[in-house]
């Protein structure tokens, strides 16, 4: 008998042995389409479940583009990059792999997949086509919020399945089935959100990461909107003034800002703008209302260059002339539109929006952003499906991971306190705060550092003196430029 049971036994496991594995599936890629112009570059897509708990139903094709690296031996571990938002598509970074990644590209491939939702991945775009108005007229903002309920009616989609948490496994599923053991991460902005998540679901796949301008889960968008663009704008305010040059063409720029919040909001659509419409030079005469001007400026803040402009805008507002701040809006307006509106919302009204205390709701009256993007977010996320988040979402990401955490000290609406309280959980972290820059720190030598610190997974080891060479740009003082530098004896 025994002798019969140890023949089924081997039996048994020889079926074992010899029954078929369900192999990961295959990316077949080919050369990108023209939209990605970089060298090289390959494409294709994945299909996923949307629903990746059911194992069924609705798929999504999730866009992947690999950008090869230039070694005929390159390095086992890619670089995996997250765009920002959230609702940026990550192949729209594909231009960063012959800029600031180019060193890491010696390497390493590049790997971009456009997040469920956003880029060709399924997008939960919703055009926003806005009525005749550069100035944030309150019926353009009701008209906004119709088009977001007429194009959730419309969306095949069940968008409370495009969280962070499930985009991640996705990237997993991607890793897999391009057959990479571990990588390295990149995010910036929302992308941050989105690297932390997946370094604390899929640990063992990760080598190291950095994350440029932190979001983390813990932030709960777009609670410090305010206080944070504040910050910044009286960075740039305290600036002017300690540079003779703008002291002395513009004033007190931040008492004219203030005295330009106070005129607008006194009478709420009084103020008419006369300006042309720098696209297409038609005439306009738009009354004006101080969250368009808010949101402009705030904008405007993200990118030092662009803000070295903004003393002269205010200056020529506070005179009566609107026309240089609808030209400022124009470029903002086309980056938004690059951002898939449903993405946004299925992640804020289900990670940020429901965990908003009264408390914060109390605080947004003391900066120049005032409480519009939480009133408004709140009113979007009152309709809009929430999907369901771990317990611990929020709780600090603590990994023991390789991490270069980077920081603009300029940055409004991601500065140096996030970052600080991001590092301070992981042991293997540090923290560069990099002076004169924004919302996206790879000017002058921090791509070198970047590229050093993917080749050795060290980031204390790092000899970042180097960014003490840069600090915020000369700010215009005419249209033609900075005033020119007094040549000293």
């Amino acid at each position: 008998m025994s002798n019969i049971l140890s023949l089924l036994y081997s039996l048994w496991t020889l079926v074992l042995l010899c029954a078929p594995i369900a192999a990961a599936p295959r990316i077949e890629l080919e050369p990108c389409p023209r939209k990605i112009t970089v060298s090289g570059a390959q494409c294709g897509t994945l299909e996923v479940y949307e629903d990746r708990a059911a194992q069924s139903g609705r798929t999504i094709a999730l866009n992947i583009a690999v950008l090869p690296a230039f070694s005929r031996s390159p390095r086992p571990d890619p670089l995996f990059a997250f765009n920002g938002g959230p609702g940026g598509a990550s192949t729209d970074l594909a231009r960063m792999a012959d800029g600031p990644w180019r060193r890491i590209r010696q390497e390493r491939d590049i790997v971009l997949i456009d997040q469920r939702g956003t880029g060709e991945s399924g997008p939960l775009d919703c055009a926003s086509d806005d009525p005749d108005s550069l100035m944030f007229l309150p019926e353009a903002i009701e008209w906004s919020i119709d088009q977001l309920k007429n194009c959730l009616d419309g969306y095949e989609a069940d968008t409370r399945l495009y969280t962070t948490p499930i985009a991640m496994d996705d990237i997993d599923e991607v890793r897999r089935a391009l057959g990479y053991d571990q990588i390295n991460l990149w995010g910036g902005s929302y992308g941050t959100r989105a690297a932390l998540v997946y370094m604390r679901r899929h640990p063992a796949s990760v080598r190291a990461a950095i994350v440029d301008g932190l979001a983390p889960p813990s932030m709960r968008l777009p609670v410090h909107m305010g206080t944070d663009g504040q910050r910044a704008l009286d960075m740039l305010c305290q600036a002017c003034a300690a540079d003779p040059s703008c002291a002395e063409a513009f004033g007190d720029i931040g008492a004219k800002f203030d005295s330009l919040q106070a005129r607008l909001q006194r009478d709420p659509g009084k103020v008419l703008a006369r300006f042309q419409d720098p696209r297409t030079g038609a005439d306009h005469e738009l009354p004006v209302y101080w969250q368009g001007i808010a949101g402009v400026v705030r904008a405007a803040l993200y990118k030092p260059e662009i803000a070295t402009l903004l003393p002269l805008i205010i200056d020529r507002a506070y005179a009566g002339d609107y026309g240089p701040l609808v030209a400022l809006a124009v470029p903002q307006a086309d980056v938004a539109d690059k951002i898939s509106q449903g993405m946004f919302y299925s992640v804020v009204c289900s990670e940020d929006l429901p965990f908003v205390t009264d408390a914060e709701r109390r605080g947004h009256n003391a900066n120049f952003f005032g409480p519009f993007a939480l009133e408004l977010m709140s009113r979007i996320c009152g309709f809009w499906p929430q999907g369901d988040i771990p317990d611990n979402y929020h709780d600090p990401v603590a990994t023991d991971h390789p991490v270069l955490v980077l920081s603009g000290n300029l940055d409004p609406v991601t500065p140096p306190r996030w970052g600080e309280d991001v590092a301070s959980h992981l042991p293997n972290a540090r923290h560069v705060v990099v002076p004169g820059v924004g919302h996206g720190t790879a000017y002058g030598c921090v791509p070198k550092l970047m590229a050093e610190f993917i080749a050795n997974a060290d980031a204390h080891d790092l000899d970042a003196s180097c960014i003490d060479k840069l600090e915020r740009p000369a700010f215009f003082t005419t249209y033609l430029g900075p005033a020119p530098e007094e040549d000293t004896p």
